[in-house]
């Protein structure tokens, strides 16, 4: 999950095209380089699989991260852009702009990038699946996504300039808590791509997928936004709070 925009949230419609084609890009970035170590590579169930899978990760999260900055705010997750609406506090407009429109249209994207990712590639494989109960694994993507966002979010609030150092953070920072959760759920964080998958092998609706791949993270990030919004109040603003709840009190 990319960095939020920091700036104050507003409606660009232009942005839904540019959603819908870096979510297809990002499912079938993510098939390719599984294909490409698995496959030409041939490292197979070695060890040295994982480190070739992250650093080919690192790798396209940059190009992702450059792509989602050059479109002007376009994104391949729906978590990002609802932390974007949170943490700008856009208003109601931008609120359902996201939600029904921009969420649905990288839902979309992510359905066509995997069928067209099947289509090329008939040995794909199915996607991550849930191998612990939901409960369990609802558990176990809320708290990772939770960690991602308030990294994420942090590094927005303290208005990093440096493009390299920002990425290199969120993207060691993302595979990091990948791996660990990678054999629970597979650390998916990314509602879109989750359901993507789901659809092709057509268990999108169970209640196990809704509850572990949409509410759970979806819930992490309402909540990761505001804990790190809470702690990083403005001095001045935590003070005229403290005064108002003194007179209230009074």
């Amino acid at each position: 999950m990319s960095p939020a925009p920091s700036s104050r949230a507003r409606i660009r419609p232009w942005l839904v095209v540019g959603d819908l084609a870096l979510a297809a890009a990002w499912v079938c970035a993510g098939a390719l380089v599984k294909l490409l170590v698995y496959g030409p590579l041939g490292f197979g169930g070695r060890p040295e699989a994982e480190v070739v899978k992250v650093s080919l990760s690192i790798v396209y999260m940059f190009l992702f991260a450059w792509l989602e900055a050059a479109s002007g705010g376009a994104s391949y997750n729906p978590l990002t852009v609802l932390a974007a609406a949170v943490a700008s506090h856009g208003g109601p407009a931008v609120y359902l702009f996201t939600a029904f429109v921009r969420i649905p249209a990288q839902v979309i994207g992510a359905v066509l990038g995997v069928k067209l990712i099947q289509l090329t590639f008939p040995n794909v494989g199915k996607g991550a699946r849930l191998s612990v109960g939901a409960h369990h694994g609802a558990l176990a993507e809320g708290l990772a996504t939770f960690m991602v966002v308030m990294v994420s979010v942090t590094l927005k609030k303290k208005e990093m300039k440096s493009f390299f150092m920002k990425t290199w953070i969120t993207s060691i920072w993302k595979n990091t808590i990948h791996i660990l959760s990678s054999d629970i759920t597979g650390g998916i964080m990314n509602p879109a791509s989750a359901f993507a998958w789901a659809y092709a092998r057509g268990d999108h609706t169970t209640f196990d997928h809704l509850l572990v791949y949409w509410l759970a993270p979806l819930q992490a990030t309402l909540l990761g936004v505001w804990v790190v919004t809470s702690l990083t109040k403005p001095k001045k603003i935590k003070e005229q709070e403290a005064d108002e709840n003194k007179t209230k009190k009074e």
